[in-house]
């Protein structure tokens, strides 16, 4: 059964910006994790300034694996900018178990 990890993340307005080049140039790691199923990044549109960043799991063992590594280290590093400390405090990690999916019935 897939797991789904969703991070909330505050991120002021004067950084969002920013925020989204971050994960436009990230080195794309977690795609060549074992387990991994998929990645969104989410962008407010109205009525708050939380990020949803969105990853699925074949298991919470391939989450655990990847949160272990030293790709996750190095991807939730900074890089030494003032981003990371701005939305560090103001996250919230969601865990849930896919009970039921569905996706477009194409030929």
């Amino acid at each position: 059964m897939s797991v789904v990890k969703i991070n909330a993340i505050v991120v002021p307005p004067h950084a969002q910006e920013r925020f989204e080049e971050r994960f436009r140039g990230r080195g794309g790691a977690v795609e060549k994790t074992p387990g991994f199923e998929w990645f969104e990044l989410l962008r407010p549109v109205e009525g708050t300034d939380q990020y949803l960043v969105y990853t699925r799991w074949e298991s919470e063992e391939a989450y655990r694996s990847w949160e272990g590594g030293q790709d996750f280290a190095r991807s939730h590093g900074g890089g030494g900018d003032e981003l990371a400390p701005a939305a560090s405090d103001s996250h919230h990690l969601w865990s849930y178990e896919v009970v039921e999916s569905s996706a477009p019935d194409r030929p």
